[in-house]
């Protein structure tokens, strides 16, 4: 089993950090999940907060991936795992949000899985990378959006 553990801080309260993880329409705009394909996923939620169980899938090309919400507590923690994905299997991972003093996030993403498909040649430093620019990602979305 493989892992990775990124952090990244953001200017924005844990709420509006909060708010985006909840939303997955606005993952593509952050991370490099894709483009939200609503027809296969499942149970999510009109207004962009989703809850535990819903099943969002995302497109790049033909590449798909598709995550399941496992656990939820409000404003702290997100955690979902993987359901399939071209490069990981088994995946399970957490983002646990801490209000920084003096304002700001604190985003912890966390995770372990195994290696498939290409995924077997990368390394961990690669997929620690990859996910180090996807925490940063959103925490400068997130930035930005306490600005407008």
């Amino acid at each position: 089993m493989r892992s990775y553990d990124v952090l990244a801080e953001s200017a924005a309260p844990p709420a509006v950090v909060w708010a985006l993880l909840l939303d997955p329409r606005t993952w593509s705009a952050w991370s490099r999940a894709g483009e939200l394909d609503v027809s296969s996923s499942s149970g999510l939620s009109p207004d962009g907060r989703d809850g535990v169980g819903a099943i969002r899938v995302f497109r790049s090309g033909k590449a798909v991936v598709r995550e399941r919400i496992t656990s939820l507590t409000p404003g702290r923690r997100f955690a979902y795992e993987g359901l399939e994905s071209p490069h990981m299997a088994d995946h399970q991972a957490t983002i646990d949000l801490h209000e920084v003093p003096g304002g700001g996030t604190r985003i912890r993403w966390q995770g372990t899985y195994s290696a498939r498909g290409m995924g077997r040649w990368s390394s961990e430093g690669h997929v620690q990378r990859t996910m180090s620019k996807v925490a940063t990602g959103l925490a400068e979305y997130a930035s930005s959006e306490i600005v407008r």
